[in-house]
């Protein structure tokens, strides 16, 4: 049995964008948008419905067409990012990552020793691979979250830590960290997102964030690989623009 490879990992790692969707809760959604070709899975474990029980179905799915499985936690807590490692994912979110500390924190619960101090146990991913512990290092994603401004203030500081693959500034809560809670198109908020995912790259880093259709370009102009956006606008959309047809059609 061969590890299975980390797409987004590997996608990012030769300087290509990497594609990530969220909104799903059903290892049967993921197989319907399967065939569309994104790269990774998001997987709501800290505001959605995803709990641990969920997620052998849900990252065998992810595994079945060749998407990475996103988890996100709802804390930066070792035991939690590496139990959720052990139930099949393959890339780790972890929320609030504000200081140099809390990305040592995150690299030492998702990464096997000598890198980081993750428990020792072959998860769903190694069953049958022989040099799993050996090997999993190479093909586990750690991603920090910049989301407050805090952590914009000890940007500098957290790029410097090793084994983070991709540090993801997360619009909404920076908005509201700022004192402009539902504003993320605050020119503030805006002009301090974009000067923190220009910061990343220029450490020879991979940015992250949330992109939508009207922004997408700009966020891949500045140096964004890793684009994550969810269903729900396009759901709206496509909607609404079948509604609109209909209706110009009615006598």
């Amino acid at each position: 049995m061969e590890l299975r490879p980390n797409r987004i990992r590997r996608k990012l790692e030769a300087g290509e964008p990497a594609f990530v969707i969220g909104g799903f809760t059903h290892a049967d959604d993921i197989d319907a948008f399967g065939p569309v070709g994104f790269d990774g899975v998001w997987l709501e474990g800290e505001h959605g419905g995803v709990d641990a029980a969920d997620l052998g179905n849900l990252t065998r799915a992810c595994d079945i067409w060749g998407m990475t499985s996103v988890v996100r936690v709802n804390r930066n807590e070792q035991g939690l990012i590496y139990r959720t490692l052990d139930r099949g994912a393959q890339a780790i979110v972890v929320p609030h990552v504000d200081t140099r500390a809390d990305a040592q924190n995150l690299v030492a619960g998702g990464k096997f020793p000598p890198l980081g101090k993750r428990g020792l146990f072959t998860s769903r991913q190694g069953y049958g691979v022989g040099d799993y512990l050996a090997r999993a290092n190479d093909e586990t994603l750690l991603i920090a979250l910049i989301e407050d401004i805090e952590a914009w203030r000890n940007l500098d500081e957290i790029l410097e830590v090793e084994g983070i693959g991709v540090f993801f500034v997360a619009p909404s809560d920076f908005a509201a960290s700022m004192g402009h809670i539902g504003e993320m198109g605050h020119p503030d908020v805006q002009e301090k997102i974009d000067d923190a995912l220009k910061r990343i790259v220029a450490a020879g880093r991979t940015a992250g964030t949330l992109a939508m259709n009207n922004n997408v370009r700009h966020f891949a102009e500045i140096g964004v690989r890793f684009f994550f956006t969810v269903t729900g606008p396009w759901v709206a959309a496509g909607a609404g623009a079948f509604k609109a047809s209909a209706l110009e059609g009615v006598t």
